[in-house]
């Protein structure tokens, strides 16, 4: 199976009724909201979820280790890589000297939502909880693309994965730290920071490819000087998917706190085709 038949296996199909009887993050979109409690998943031999695990993994996430697309050469050496890549090795400056072991990641597990395993060109995936809406399946869409541009090029990994927006493992708590992946970390925590552009994956917030959307927000902020903007603190999102988010409805007292909190309905949106939501009409506030 080629790669293109792959990603569209990956997108489309149900694996019988024993998947689709399942959440995962093949079929529709999946309710739950990182927000929110998961009941644990037992995971054995019997288990619906992970015969249906089976089947998937045996079938679609994969891609050759020689994929018929054309070869993507090295053309530079590693001092010449961008800046950014030096996050690289701060990031996971912690196992330099001690290394990963399998006992480390095995204990992450229960932090994880979902694991990723390459060996030999090719993707298999673990699921443990449900992620909200399709960002597991962009996410893993993302690294099949990573194995289609470089065939043969990508090392086996073995890697965990959480797609909460909170980062869990403390610096200060963890004198062994473990290594999980995810949208986000800050100095004190041990989560390894992750690509997220599972936002391409939204169908309801009409995004751009990131550098017309870059461009557009730079040149929307430069339009009104920082003196002539208005002086509130702004925030225009979906409020219901988080308590925090409802509870931050009750300081839009734009007197009293200097805030600007609006509410965004995606629905009436798509159908006003934009108009409200456009991200480089939104730099007008300091």
């Amino acid at each position: 199976m080629g790669f293109g038949d792959t990603c569209q296996c990956f997108m489309k199909f149900h694996v019988d009724n024993l998947a689709t009887q399942t959440k995962t993050i093949i079929g529709y979109n999946l309710k739950p909201t990182p927000w929110h409690d998961f009941p644990a998943k037992t995971f054995n031999n019997e288990t619906k979820i992970a015969r249906a695990s089976k089947i998937i993994q045996c079938s679609y996430f994969s891609c050759g280790a020689r994929s018929q697309t054309n070869q993507i050469p090295f053309t530079q050496k590693s001092e010449k890589c961008p800046s950014y890549f030096r996050w690289i090795h701060h990031d996971l400056e912690p196992w330099y000297d001690t290394r990963i072991s399998y006992a480390q990641l095995m204990e992450v597990k229960n932090f994880a939502s979902f694991r990723v395993v390459i060996i030999g060109g090719k993707l298999y995936v673990e699921y443990y909880y449900d992620c909200v809406q399709s960002r597991a399946m962009f996410t893993i869409w993302g690294l099949l693309q990573l194995l289609k541009r470089y065939p043969g090029k990508i090392p086996d990994v073995d890697l965990m994965f959480d797609c909460m927006d909170k980062p869990l493992i403390e610096r200060n708590e963890s004198t062994t730290p473990v290594p999980i992946f995810r949208y986000c970390t800050t100095p004190n925590h041990y989560d390894i920071p992750f690509p997220d552009w599972s936002f391409w994956g939204w169908p309801e917030i009409n995004l751009g490819p990131w550098e017309e959307e870059f461009k557009s927000i730079k040149d929307g902020s430069r339009k009104q000087r920082w003196r002539k903007k208005y002086p509130y603190a702004y925030w225009k999102g979906n409020p219901v998917v988080s308590p925090i988010r409802e509870t931050l409805l009750e300081c839009n007292n734009t007197e009293q706190w200097g805030a600007l909190i609006m509410r965004q309905n995606w629905t009436q949106e798509i159908l006003d085709g934009f108009k409200q939501s456009k991200l480089s009409t939104q730099c007008n506030y300091r």
